[in-house]
C-alpha cells in the first residue's frame, strides 16, 4: 500500500520520514475515516509503532483501518509484547490485522486471549512448531498457520474440555475459547487469501463437528447411564454438506441404539438426555459467550417428534410418512459426531430412500409446496438486501440444485453429492444444467457466500442481510479488495451477481429442455429425452411428451422468431409450472404464438415486458375461457401490460364505441353485430383477466358483465331496428324498450349468464296496433337471432321466458297489456321475478314508464299478505326437492344447494316483498344491496347478513371460476379431483388446498342455510 500514501517524492522514491508524518489529515487520506483518533491511538502505541512503516502499511490494507487500529490499541494495552512479535513475524502482523480490520468480535476475543496470537505464527525456520499456549496447548499437527485436519480439530477441542473433568463451567468456557481460537486461525487465512472458499466452508464444518464431539464429552459427564447407548449425531444442512457459514445454527438428527445387553427404552431415554445435554453445551451462554444453536427440527415429525430414535424407527417413518422436503433435507446427511459407525449405517439406509423420492406419489405437489415455503420466508422489507432468502438468493440456488438432484439422481449416481457447488458441477457434466449457466451460477453463488461470511464475521452474528450504512458497505468492499471506490464497486458487483443468480435460477430447470429438443449446434452434453420428460413431470407437466413437442415447435430453426422463443421459453416454462395447469398453459402459448408469431410486436412485447409475459403465462395456465378468448383475438395480449389497462371501461364509452360500430355498417345488421360482439369479447377478456388477477371483486365482476350485456343488447336492438325498418321500407311504427330481468337485472351477471329480458313497446301516434306489434316482434326476434349466431365470439343468448304466460305468451307486449295481465292474472312468483326488473336498452322514457307501472306490483304498499308468504315458502321447498339435478350433491350445488345462491336470493326477495312498499331503501334489484338495506332498516340482524353475504359471494365466485377454468358453465363443484383442484387454484388456494376449498364452502353454506331456515321459513 506504500504507493497510495500521500508523501513527498524525492527523485521518484518514497521518503520514509515523510511517510510517517502521521497528521490527522494524512491518516484520513490513507484510509482512516477518523484521522484525529487514529493519530491519538498510534501515539498511544508508543514510539516503536510510530516509526513502524510496515505496521502502517498493513493497517491501511485492512477492510476497516479504524477498527483494526482500535482493536490493536486495546490488545497492546493488554499485552505490550505484541509489537515485538509483529516485528519478529510480519506474516503474523498481516494476518492479525486483516482479522482486526473486519471482525470486532474476534478482536474482542484476541484481547481476552492474547495467547491465541501464537495460532497465527509461522513455523520456525527449522520447521519446528512454535510452543502452543492456552486452550490450544497440546494440539498435534502441522504448522499453526497451515490448515488443520479434521482429526486434529477433534483432538484439540476434546483435549480442551477433558482437561476440566470435574468442572462443567470451566469445560464449557474451554470449549468456547478453543473453538474461537480455531475460528480466528481460519478467518486469518481466509482473509489473507490463503484458504479457498470450499476449503473454508469445509473447515468450518469440521470445526463444528469437532465442537459437537467435545460437547458430547461434556454431556457424558452429566448423564450417568450414557454408556448404555450408542448415539450418532447426523449433520444436516450446510454442516452435513461441509459448506457451513462462520455463524449458523447447526442442523442435526440423532440416531441411537442400545449397547449389547441394555434395555432399549432405557437406552433411548439416556440417549435423549445425552442429546439434550450436548445441545445445551453448545447453546448455553457463559462468560465466553455461546457457540451456536443446535437445531434438531429436521428430525421425523419435527419438533413434535421424539428427539432421539433408533435406526429402524427413522426408516419406518421415512418409508411411510415422510414428505419430499424431508428427503431433500436428507441429501445433506453426514455423520459428524458420536458413534460414527452407527451414523454411517443411518446414512447408507436413508440414501436408498432419498433417491426414490421423485417416484413417490404427490412428488410434484410437494415440490410446489417447498417452493412456496422458500418464497414465503422472505420478509418484504428485507427482500432486496437479502442474500439468502431474496429472489435469486442463496436459498433459491440451493433449492434448484437439490431439486434437480432429486429428479435426476435416481438414475445417475454421479449426481449424489452433498455440497452445492460439487453437485452443480456434476449436473453440468451430465448435461442437466448448461455448462455456461453452471459456471456463472457457481461464480455468483461463491461471491454471495463470501459476502455472507464477511457480514457475519463483523459481529459473529447470524445474519444474511447486506447492510445499508456506508461504513459497513465500505468495509465489505475493501475486504473484497475493492479500494478505489469500495462502496460503489461492491454495490455494483453485488447487484450484478444477485441479478445474474436470479436470471439463471429462473431458467435453470428449463433451458436444457430446449437443447434436448432443438436441433442446435452443441459443444456440451445434451439432456436426454428421458431426463427431459422426468424433469417436466417433476415440475408439474402431466403430458411431458406433448410439452416437448410444443417446445420443439416453438424453438426449432434459425429464424429470429425461434431465437426469441429460445430466450423467452426457459422463463415462461417456469411460470407455466407455477400455474394450475402447466400443460394447458404451454399449449395455449403455442397456439397463440402460431397465430401471432409473425407479428413483429408480439414476441418483442413478451421479451421486453416481463409483466405481460408472466401474466399471460398465469392466465393461459389457469383459464381455458381466457385462452379461448385470446385465440380468437390474440392481439388483445397487449392489454396485459398493466393493471390500469385491465380496469373496467365506463359503460358510456362502451356504448359510444358500440353505437359507432353499428353506424359504420348501416343496414348490414349481421356485420354490425359481429363488430359489437368482438367488442364484447375484448371486454369479457379484460374483465376475466382483472378477475383472475384479483383486481376486481365478485360484485364488480357482476356489474361489469351486466353493463357490457346492456351495451351489447342496445347495439343489437339498434341493428335489428335498422334492418326491420329497411325491410319495411319505412320508419318503425313503435318505440321499444328492453327490460332486464334475473341476474342481468340485478347487475349480477356471470360469465355464463344468459340475458333474461322482457320486451315492451308503445305504438307511435297514428300507427295501427297490429302493424306496431308485428314490427316490434320482428325487431325482438332479429335481436335474439343476431346475438345467438354462430361466430368466433361468445354468443349472448336472450331469454324472454320470464314474460307473462312464459313461452306461451306473446314475445312483445304494450305497457297496457302488461298492466292488465299483472292486475288480473299474475302470481306471487311473478311479482317476485319483477323485483329484479330494470330498464337496460331501447327507449329510456318507455322503460321508465314500465318500471313505474310494475312498482306497485313488486313493492305492494302494505306488503304481500300472509297466504302469499306461505305460498312462496311452499314454492321454494318444492324447488329444492324437484329442481336439483338428479344425483347432484345438495351441499356442492352453488345455485340450488343448501346455503347457495337461491337460498340467499329468496331471503332478500321475501324481505323486499313484505317491506319494500313501506321502506324505499329496499327497492333495489341487487341481492346484496337489499340485504344491506334490510340491516340498516332493522329487518335483518347484521350477523345474519354477514353470513348470507359471504355465502352468496363464495357461491358466485365458484360459478365464475368453473366457467373460467373449464371454459363451460357449471353450477356444481366438480367431483373429479383434478378439476376441483384447478378451480381451487383459480380461487387463490395453494396447490394442496383442494380439500380446504371444499371444507370452506361446506362450512360457509352450512352457516348460511341455518340463517335461511330461521329467517325465511320462520315468522
Amino acid at each position: 500500500m506504500a504507493d497510495v500514501i500521500d508523501v513527498e517524492l524525492e527523485e521518484g522514491t518514497v521518503n520514509a520520514d515523510s511517510r510517517m508524518q502521521t497528521t490527522a489529515g494524512r491518516l484520513a487520506r490513507l484510509g482512516f475515516t477518523d484521522g484525529a483518533r487514529a493519530e491519538r491511538l498510534l501515539d498511544q502505541l508508543g514510539p516503536e509503532a510510530v516509526g513502524d512503516v510496515e505496521l502502517l502499511d498493513d493497517l491501511i490494507a485492512t477492510a476497516d483501518p479504524d477498527l483494526a487500529l482500535a482493536s490493536l490499541a486495546r490488545l497492546v494495552e493488554r499485552d505490550p509484547s505484541v509489537l515485538g512479535a509483529f516485528r519478529a513475524d510480519p506474516a503474523l502482523r498481516a494476518r492479525l490485522l486483516r482479522v482486526l480490520g473486519l471482525s470486532a468480535a474476534l478482536g474482542d476475543h484476541v484481547v481476552r486471549h492474547p495467547e491465541h496470537l501464537r495460532l497465527l505464527e509461522q513455523p520456525g525456520d527449522d520447521g519446528a512448531e512454535p510452543p502452543a499456549t492456552g486452550a490450544g496447548a497440546g494440539a498435534a499437527g502441522p504448522g499453526r498457520a497451515g490448515r488443520p485436519t479434521e482429526h486434529e480439530l477433534r483432538e484439540e477441542l476434546t483435549t480442551a474440555v477433558t482437561a476440566c473433568p470435574q468442572d462443567r463451567r470451566a469445560a464449557l468456557d474451554a470449549l468456547r475459547v478453543a473453538y474461537r481460537g480455531r475460528l480466528l486461525h481460519l478467518a486469518a487465512r481466509d482473509l489473507m487469501g490463503e484458504s479457498a472458499f470450499a476449503d473454508t466452508t469445509a473447515e468450518l464444518s469440521d470445526l463444528a463437528a469437532a465442537a459437537l464431539d467435545a460437547a458430547l464429552e461434556i454431556a457424558r459427564t452429566e448423564v450417568p447411564d450414557a454408556g448404555d447407548v450408542r448415539l450418532a449425531v447426523i449433520g444436516m444442512g450446510k454442516c452435513g454438506a461441509r459448506e457451513l457459514n462462520y455463524i449458523s445454527d447447526v442442523d442435526v438428527v440423532f440416531v441411537a441404539e442400545p449397547r449389547d445387553g441394555a434395555d432399549e427404552t432405557k437406552a433411548l431415554q439416556a440417549g435423549t438426555r445425552l442429546a439434550q445435554a450436548m445441545m445445551r453445551a453448545c447453546s448455553e451462554s457463559t462468560p465466553e459467550g455461546a457457540l451456536w444453536e443446535v437445531d434438531a427440527g429436521l428430525r421425523p415429525e419435527g419438533r413434535l417428534g421424539p428427539l432421539v430414535r433408533t435406526l429402524d424407527s427413522h426408516l419406518a417413518y421415512y418409508r411411510r410418512w415422510a414428505k419430499t422436503w424431508e428427503f431433500q433435507a436428507l441429501l445433506k446427511a453426514r455423520p459428524v459426531a458420536g458413534d460414527l459407525e452407527l451414523g454411517q449405517e443411518y446414512v447408507a439406509a436413508v440414501n436408498e430412500l432419498v433417491w426414490q423420492a421423485a417416484a413417490r406419489e404427490n412428488f410434484v405437489e410437494d415440490v410446489q409446496a417447498m417452493r412456496r415455503r422458500v418464497e414465503a420466508q422472505v420478509r418484504a422489507g428485507d427482500a432486496e438486501r437479502q442474500i439468502k432468502l431474496g429472489p435469486g438468493g442463496l436459498r433459491d440456488i440451493e433449492f434448484a440444485v437439490q431439486l434437480l438432484q432429486l429428479v435426476h439422481g435416481r438414475g445417475d449416481p454421479l449426481l449424489r453429492r452433498r455440497a452445492t457447488l460439487s453437485a452443480l458441477a456434476a449436473l453440468s457434466r451430465g448435461g442437466y444444467v448448461g455448462r455456461d449457466d453452471a459456471k456463472s451460477l457457481a461464480e455468483a453463488y461463491t461471491f454471495l457466500r463470501r459476502v455472507e461470511h464477511l457480514i457475519q464475521l463483523h459481529r459473529l452474528r447470524r445474519t444474511h442481510v447486506v447492510p445499508s450504512e456506508t461504513a459497513d458497505l465500505r468495509r465489505l468492499g475493501r475486504a473484497l479488495g475493492m479500494t478505489s471506490d469500495p462502496v460503489g464497486q461492491f454495490t455494483g458487483t453485488w447487484r450484478r451477481h444477485a441479478l445474474e443468480a436470479r436470471r439463471l435460477h429462473e431458467k435453470l430447470f428449463y433451458r436444457p429442455l430446449l437443447q434436448a429438443v432443438a436441433r442446435l449446434p452443441e459443444t456440451e452434453t445434451r439432456l436426454s429425452a428421458a431426463a427431459a420428460r422426468a424433469r417436466l413431470e417433476a415440475l408439474g407437466y402431466t403430458d411431458a411428451e406433448g410439452a416437448l413437442r410444443h417446445i420443439a415447435a416453438l424453438t426449432s430453426g434459425v429464424s429470429r422468431r425461434a431465437a426469441i422463443q429460445r430466450t423467452l421459453l426457459p422463463v415462461m416454462l417456469g411460470w407455466f409450472a407455477d400455474a394450475p395447469d402447466p400443460d394447458a398453459g404451454l399449449l395455449g402459448f403455442r397456439q397463440i404464438s402460431d397465430k401471432l408469431g409473425a407479428t413483429p410486436w408480439y414476441l418483442r412485447l413478451l421479451r421486453d415486458e416481463t409483466a405481460v409475459a408472466e401474466r399471460l403465462a398465469h392466465l393461459l395456465g389457469t383459464s381455458r375461457y381466457v385462452t379461448g378468448l385470446l385465440l380468437h383475438a390474440p392481439e388483445a395480449v397487449a392489454i396485459l401490460g398493466s393493471d390500469a389497462a385491465l380496469a373496467v371501461r365506463p359503460a358510456a364509452a362502451l356504448m359510444a364505441e358500440a353505437a359507432a360500430a353499428v353506424g359504420r355498417h348501416g343496414g348490414d345488421a349481421e356485420t354490425a353485430v359481429a363488430a359489437v360482439r368482438a367488442l364484447r369479447r375484448r371486454e369479457l377478456l379484460r374483465t376475466a383477466c382483472a378477475d383472475l388477477a384479483g383486481l376486481i371483486d365478485i360484485e364488480g365482476v357482476g356489474q361489469a358483465l351486466s353493463a357490457l350485456n346492456d351495451v351489447t343488447i342496445q347495439a343489437a336492438l339498434d341493428a335489428a331496428a335498422n334492418k326491420v325498418s329497411a325491410e319495411r321500407r319505412g320508419p318503425m311504427p313503435t318505440r321499444i324498450a328492453v327490460i332486464a330481468m334475473g341476474r342481468l337485472g340485478g347487475l349480477e351477471s356471470s360469465y355464463a349468464s344468459d340475458a333474461d329480458v322482457m320486451f315492451v313497446h308503445a305504438p307511435l301516434p297514428g300507427a295501427a296496433d297490429r302493424d306496431a306489434t308485428d314490427a316490434a316482434h320482428a325487431v325482438a326476434e332479429e335481436l335474439r337471432r343476431l346475438l345467438a349466431l354462430q361466430a368466433p365470439d361468445p354468443p349472448l343468448p336472450v331469454d324472454a321466458g320470464l314474460r307473462p304466460e312464459g313461452r306461451q305468451g306473446p314475445l312483445v307486449r304494450t305497457i297496457a297489456s302488461y298492466a292488465a295481465y299483472y292486475a288480473r292474472w299474475s302470481s306471487h312468483w311473478e311479482a317476485q321475478a319483477l323485483l329484479r326488473a330494470r330498464f337496460c336498452a331501447g327507449d329510456a322514457e318507455l322503460g321508465a314508464e314500465f318500471i313505474a307501472m310494475i312498482d306497485p306490483v313488486r313493492h305492494p304498499a302494505d306488503g304481500i299478505p300472509g297466504d302469499a308468504v306461505r305460498e312462496i315458502r311452499k314454492l321454494k321447498a318444492r324447488m329444492e326437492a324437484e329442481r336439483l339435478p338428479r344425483g347432484a350433491d345438495p351441499a356442492l350445488h352453488t345455485k340450488l344447494g343448501r346455503g347457495g345462491l337461491s337460498d340467499v336470493e329468496w331471503v332478500a326477495q321475501l324481505i323486499q316483498l313484505r317491506h319494500a312498499g313501506a321502506v324505499p331503501a329496499l327497492r333495489t334489484t341487487r341481492t346484496l344491496g337489499a340485504l344491506r338495506a334490510a340491516v340498516d332498516e332493522g329487518l335483518l340482524a347484521a350477523e345474519d347478513e354477514a353470513v348470507l353475504d359471504q355465502a352468496w359471494r363464495f357461491a358466485s365466485q365458484i360459478r365464475d371460476a368453473v366457467m373460467l377454468v373449464r371454459g363451460r358453465a357449471g353450477d356444481t363443484i366438480p367431483t373429479a379431483v383434478k378439476e376441483r383442484s384447478l378451480i381451487a387454484r383459480a380461487l387463490g388456494y395453494p396447490p394442496d388446498g383442494s380439500e380446504d376449498f371444499i371444507e370452506d364452502y361446506r362450512r360457509v353454506t352450512r352457516r348460511a342455510r341455518t340463517v335461511v331456515e330461521r329467517v325465511f321459513y320462520e315468522d
